[in-house]
């Protein structure tokens, strides 16, 4: 049942009418138009998506860091 459900998962991801976005298509488009308020809102929004595997990357090793540095710390003791 796992091995079906992860099948119908990852063949999901590969269907290209989920893609529909095209970032960086919406971007030109956006920054060719007269109005700049709706291309700078576009343009924060992508960074502010962009910013969180960072944060999420960081977070974890940071924790990490810290278990192990802990875990070290105990074992000297």
């Amino acid at each position: 049942m796992k091995i079906r459900f992860l099948f119908i998962f990852f063949f999901l991801l590969l269907l290209p009418e989920l893609a529909e976005a095209q970032c960086s298509m919406c971007r030109a488009v956006l920054e060719s138009d007269t109005d700049t308020s709706a291309a700078e809102g576009i343009n924060n929004g992508i960074l502010y998506l962009m910013a969180f595997p960072y944060l999420l990357v960081g977070g974890l090793g940071y924790f990490i860091y810290r278990s192990r540095k802990k875990a070290k710390k105990s074992g000297k003791a």
